[in-house]
């Protein structure tokens, strides 16, 4: 098995066709250069943009202490070696770091060539540090761009022996929106300061909103008031000074929109907007804006969607639609 010789290259844990979350950044942090490993990997290079060359490794179903192992084989010789934080990302990342006998920077945001960026304490507090001559580093998904190659990447197979004991793979479970990590939510409910206006306080406003979440299917999330207030834990605040989120869909109640929070919401492919302003912010950058309080139209849905479940609001909601 030949060895990769190149100063900085992007792992890639790759399930059934599914580029990991995050897997474009790390692309683009190494400068399009990857190592895809696992089932289906030519077509998850599809789904990277930023992806140049790339090494594409048919290794069979995840298997972390394998995989560690095949790897350090093949990258012996690179000296920075960057992987997404997704969950098998986190997972591979220290073994990996130990089979080359290199440290590990965890939770970076950015690591460059002679210095790396790293965050702690739930991702209130930045910290750089210097970059080894040799390292790993996993990279927090959703806080830096990812811009396409300019020309179609140039794909190569190599040949991985995985082998040794491993832990036994029983079942991969979805994540639990209640407690997933809001970066990597794929539905958003978010509470305003607006959501507390009305019969129940802030915190009664925010646990019904939790409700709604559950049967959504989707995870809580909050602005840095709500937080602030105590109405929700701080790991639930979305904006530059909380977590960077990117899902598919946000509903927000009673978000004003500020610029703090839509700092960390990514691109969603759609949002709506519950509040009472027309010309708020957050309104305005909806698909779908209700002018109407939030209580009474989040216990009218609780009511529709659990109509066996006692809801603490009643009120009729009169909406108003607004479409972006």
């Amino acid at each position: 098995m030949s060895r990769i010789d190149a100063p900085v290259v992007a792992v890639l844990a790759v399930r059934d066709g599914i580029a990991p979350l995050g897997g474009d950044e790390a692309v683009a942090e190494a400068g399009g250069a990857a190592v895809l490993i696992g089932t289906g990997c030519a077509a998850a290079a599809d789904q990277l943009p930023p992806l140049r060359r790339a090494w594409c490794a048919e290794a069979g179903p995840f298997a972390a202490g394998g995989f560690a192992a095949a790897l350090a084989r093949l990258l012996r010789e690179v000296p920075r070696v960057l992987l997404p934080g997704s969950p098998d990302g986190r997972d591979l990342a220290p073994r990996l770091a130990a089979e080359l006998g290199r440290p590990l920077l965890a939770g970076a945001v950015r690591c460059g060539e002679s210095t790396t960026d790293l965050v702690r304490w739930e991702s209130r507090l930045g910290v750089r540090v210097e970059t080894p001559a040799e390292c790993v580093a996993t990279l927090v998904p959703g806080v830096r761009g990812a811009l396409p190659a300019d020309a179609e990447p140039e794909l190569s197979t190599v040949d991985v022996s995985v082998s040794g004991v491993d832990a036994e793979v029983l079942e991969v479970l979805e994540p639990d929106p209640a407690t997933a990590d809001l970066a990597e939510a794929s539905r958003i409910v978010g509470a305003g300061a607006g959501l507390a206006h009305g019969e129940l306080s802030g915190p009664e406003a925010v646990a019904e909103l939790g409700r709604l979440a559950e049967l959504l299917r989707a995870s809580l999330g909050a602005t840095r008031v709500v937080t602030d207030a105590g109405w929700a834990p701080y790991e639930r605040q979305i904006g530059t000074t909380g977590v960077v989120a990117d899902p598919a869909l946000y509903v927000a109640f009673g978000v004003s929109g500020a610029a703090q929070h839509v700092g960390g919401l990514g691109e969603p492919a759609h949002v709506v907007s519950v509040n009472t302003d027309a010309s708020a912010p957050m309104t305005a950058l909806a698909d779908l804006g209700l002018v109407t309080p939030a209580q009474p139209l989040l216990a009218e849905l609780l009511r529709r969607l659990a109509p066996e479940l006692p809801a603490q609001a009643r009120a009729e909601p009169a909406v108003e639609e607004h479409h972006a």
